[in-house]
């Protein structure tokens, strides 16, 4: 639609100092035409826009421009603040002040109401805010990324081009073309260490729409586990799958049925049940819990 694209072109307008025609045509997939009328309209609405001519030139909002409070509703300030919120937890600096700033143009400053708070670094927050700061100085001007990485298999260092950081399934992740595994490869932060920016420049690949879809990174071929869990983890089971995820036996045992992507990760959940958990299926799990039983007890036999 024609009023997501300007909102679109006046986003980019604010994150950069200056962009041509051209790009704003290739990034929304309409004609340099198309563009040069949407500016027109944005002028029109009353966001100055300055154009110049001739190499170096291009397209940007004249300096000092401050976005009227008026063009977003309260309820539209209070989602974007909230997400500014989210993204201060993880930044060196405060996002939320600066464009608070410029939404207040010299008004008294905008006040919002504090109902969603959102932390995206939780007790990881010392180590993760500089790992972050650095990866985005590393996309931003596109160098190499070198480091030490632990995974189940042992460690290993990578250099990578790192292209986003993503946060899925609760934790932050790097996103980017391996240059060890010649792929493209998603790396969790919290295993990611000894991070350093190579002074080698690479040039930015094209990423097939296929490498995006991240749910595929972690997974196998689909694993159904059948367990019986003790009544008291009824709690876990609705934190984590929701309410829908088990059906109650008449010995309030909790019958629980589902594919996993992975069996590492199945058999990592399982085993943090302990002996709350009797699995019925796959019995690969079941000899793995025998097994890590064994081990135990001869432990204690030491």
């Amino acid at each position: 639609m024609k009023i997501d694209r300007l909102i679109g072109i006046i986003t980019i307008l604010l994150q950069n100092d200056k962009v041509t025609a051209p790009e704003l045509a290739r990034r929304f997939e309409v004609s340099k035409r198309t563009i040069n009328r949407d500016i027109e309209d944005i002028c029109k609405a009353g966001i100055p826009i300055v154009t110049t001519q001739g190499y170096g030139g291009g397209i940007s909002i004249a300096d000092g421009y401050k976005i009227d409070k008026t063009l977003f509703t309260k309820n539209e300030l209070q989602d974007i603040f909230a997400g500014l919120r989210g993204v201060d937890s993880i930044s060196k600096g405060s996002t939320l002040s600066s464009l608070a700033d410029k939404f207040s143009a010299g008004r008294q400053r905008i006040i919002t109401d504090d109902i969603i708070l959102i932390d995206l670094a939780s007790h990881y927050q010392a180590s993760l805010i500089p790992k972050i700061d650095l990866i985005k100085r590393a996309i931003l001007t596109k160098h190499i990324l070198v480091f030490q990485y632990y995974y189940q298999k042992g460690e290993t260092k990578r250099r990578i081009e790192p292209y986003l950081l993503v946060f899925k399934w609760s934790s932050w992740y790097v996103f980017g073309f391996c240059l060890d595994r010649q792929a493209y490869r998603l790396f969790k932060l919290n295993r990611l260490w000894d991070l350093q920016i190579d002074e080698k420049i690479f040039s930015e690949r094209e990423i097939p729409q296929k490498e995006l879809l991240f749910d595929d990174y972690l997974s196998e071929s689909k694993v159904y586990l059948r367990a019986v869990f003790e009544g008291s983890e009824k709690y876990r089971l609705i934190d984590e799958y929701g309410i829908d995820s088990f059906s109650t036996r008449a010995d309030g045992k909790l019958l629980f049925e589902r594919d996993f992507a992975s069996y590492k990760n199945m058999r990592e959940w399982i085993f943090s049940f302990g002996d709350k958990v009797s699995v019925l299926a796959p019995k690969e799990l079941r000899n793995d819990r025998e097994r890590q039983a064994k081990n135990i007890l001869k432990q204690h036999d030491i």
